[in-house]
Formats: structure tokens, sequence, C-alpha cells
């Protein structure tokens, strides 16, 4: 369960056509395959991310973004090319085109691998660029939530120096302890702030609500980047001259591709990373997403489709 499904039910960020079937996060059984289907097998393990269809000739389809593709198709709340609209995965089948199915990784239990397939890659995607860095790479995580907790440890199984950065102090057991993060920074706090000026090299903006950049951007180090990758309703501000003084720069990532997709699967299997996850049935999932709101869950509920009563 995402946040993002959320906003789509409320029809926040995207003009929502009802009736929905949320949920971009899909892992299950290949069940039936098409006669031209060659990537899988009756039986695999296979998993779906928010995209299931682009254009397949433009640039960013042809050099392996197709998640930045114009002619995209979203997982749900989104249209076919024959018209029909999309339908997520809080539902017993769905029918994808193999180029948009991952193999989930025999080592990697469903409910593990579920959390990767957007909030995972979504964190992959733009910290691949600070990977195998000949330094130590000094990384603040803003937001404690779905995508910063797997931030953390991906960063952390990158190898870089991280800093949690939460509006709050509840977090910091959990963030050091738990996540193994290396320092915890209450961005309320005006004195640690203040302290931790220009110190890091890129802050993974996870926070899917309005707030303020500049005294984000002040921790940064000259050339330093900010990456947006949590969606606010709202438009976010920042001052020009906070940029132009340190060469930093703002940008955004939008989750990634097929292949580094994948790329996540394989690598959380090889590090044997574990996202913490609370896994609820389907009689659940308004209550689950009341909880989400309030930010009580560590740190992302996946629903048990196949283990529900679908007939309630």
């Amino acid at each position: 369960m995402d946040h993002t499904d959320l906003h789509q039910m409320r029809n926040e960020i995207h003009s929502t056509n009802y009736p929905l079937v949320p949920g971009h996060e899909v892992v299950g059984e290949a069940v039936e395959l098409g006669s031209e289907v060659k990537k899988f097998r009756v039986g695999d393990i296979i998993g779906v991310g928010c995209i299931v269809g682009s254009c397949g000739e433009c640039f960013s389809c042809k050099s392996n973004i197709e998640q930045y593709c114009n002619n995209r198709i979203l997982t749900y709340n989104g249209t076919y090319k024959d018209g029909r609209p999309t339908q997520g995965g809080f539902s017993s089948a769905m029918v994808v085109h193999q180029k948009f199915v991952v193999g989930i990784p025999e080592k990697l239990a469903p409910e593990q691998a579920a959390p990767l397939l957007c909030a995972g890659v979504t964190a992959y995607s733009p910290l691949k660029q600070f990977n195998r860095s000949d330094k130590v790479v000094k990384a603040g995580i803003l937001g404690l939530g779905g995508v910063g907790h797997l931030g953390v440890l991906i960063a952390k199984a990158m190898g870089h120096h991280v800093t949690v950065i939460s509006s709050s102090d509840k977090k910091r057991v959990e963030a050091l302890e738990h996540l193994g993060a290396d320092a915890f920074l209450v961005s309320s706090n005006s004195a640690e702030m203040e302290q931790a000026v220009n110190s890091l090299d890129y802050i993974l903006d996870t926070v899917p609500a309005v707030h303020p950049l500049h005294s984000y951007l002040s921790l940064l180090n000259v050339d330093g980047k900010l990456i947006l990758v949590g969606v606010a309703p709202n438009p976010l501000h920042f001052d020009s001259v906070d940029l132009i003084l340190g060469k930093k720069t703002i940008s955004g990532s939008f989750i990634g591709s097929i292949e580094e997709t994948q790329e996540i699967l394989e690598f959380w299997a090889e590090k044997g990373l574990t996202s913490m996850i609370e896994v609820v049935k389907m009689d659940y999932a308004n209550k689950a997403f009341e909880r989400m709101e309030r930010n009580d869950v560590r740190y992302r509920f996946v629903l048990d489709v196949a283990g529900s009563n679908m007939e309630s």
C-alpha cells in the first residue's frame, strides 16, 4: 500500500477515474501465459510496478527509462491504447505485457519484494548515481516513511554515511538502532539544523506533503543535490539564492525503469536486506489507509489478497 494510492483515491494528484482499483506494488504467481511470452513460465513468482505500458518509440523508451515516456500507461487510473481503464493489484488477477513484468528472486519472500516495486525503486533509481563513489558519500534521507526507510537501507548498503532528517524525535531510536542510520537530525530543532549546515552531499526528499525547502537546502555541501521523490499535492517554494550561492540542485526522480526495478530486487536479495512491513488482509484496507495517514505504520502495509476473503 502506497501513499500514492491515498492521493489517487482522493483525486489529489491526478484526475481520478472512478471506480478505481488501486495497487501498483503487485507480486503474484504467473498462472497463464500468452503464446508470445518467452520471459516467464507458469508458476514463476513475478511482480508488476507502477506502469504497464509505454509507446516503445520515444527517446525515453529506447533508452530504457520508459517511466518518463509521455505516453506511459499507469498500472491503475491509466488508460490502455484501446481506451479501456487500467485497474491495479488490489484484485485477484491481472493481465500485463511481459515487458512490464519483473522476476522475483528465489531468496526474496513475496511480501518483502512488494514494497520494492514502487517505494524501493523510487529510492534506488536516484541513489544509483552515488553508488561506488571513491569517497564516503554524506547522505540525507528526509522523511522516514515507506520510501524513506527503504532509502536508508539502500544508502547504507551502498556504503553511504546516512543522516535521517525528521520533523520530530519520535523515530530516532528506529532510525539509528533498527535501520542502522549514522545520525538523526530533527528539522524543528534550530540548533541541530545550524550545526549540520553544509554537511550533506545529497538529500533524498521523500515527504509527500507541502514543506519548506530553504532549511534543507542549507544542509547541502557545494554542488549538493536535493532530490524530490515525494509527490506534494501543492507547490513547493525555494529561494533561488540558496541554489546559486552553493551551486546546488533541486531535481526530481520518478519511480524507476523496469530494468532498475529488476536491479533493486537483485540488490535486495544479494545484500540480504529486510524491509519493515505489516501484512494485512483486504478487509483491513480502509483501516490501514487511515493508519497510513497518521504515520501509524512501520513502514509499509502489504495486502495479502490471495489470503483474503474476496466475497465479503
